[in-house]
């Protein structure tokens, strides 16, 4: 399969708390000052939530350890658990839309 790299990428900037697009491709990459992006309400809560979070978003010295153990083959992955998880969201965010 061959994959077409004249289409351009889109990627997003942050500039002073707003994102904007950004073309990446075979055009010069550009930002106009015109250009506005609106998040909804739920988008704009987890920006600031993490934002104003004391914890960063990542643990990166749980992340090294994961990768540790996938390289030293202990990672054990349990689908159950992962099932149960998925379907506790759903079933949280279906309880949300019906409240």
């Amino acid at each position: 399969m061959k994959i077409n790299t004249s289409i351009p990428s889109v990627t997003t900037n942050e500039v002073a708390g707003h994102s904007k697009p950004v073309v990446q491709g075979n055009r010069k990459t550009s930002a106009a000052a015109s250009e506005q992006v609106d998040l909804s309400s739920l988008a704009a809560r987890l920006q600031d939530a993490g934002a104003t979070a004391d914890a960063p978003a990542v643990d990166a010295a749980r992340v090294s350890e994961i990768k540790q153990a996938i390289s030293e083959g202990r990672f054990q992955i349990n689908p159950e658990r992962i099932a149960d998880g998925l379907l506790d969201s759903v079933r949280e965010m279906l309880s949300r839309q019906q409240g």
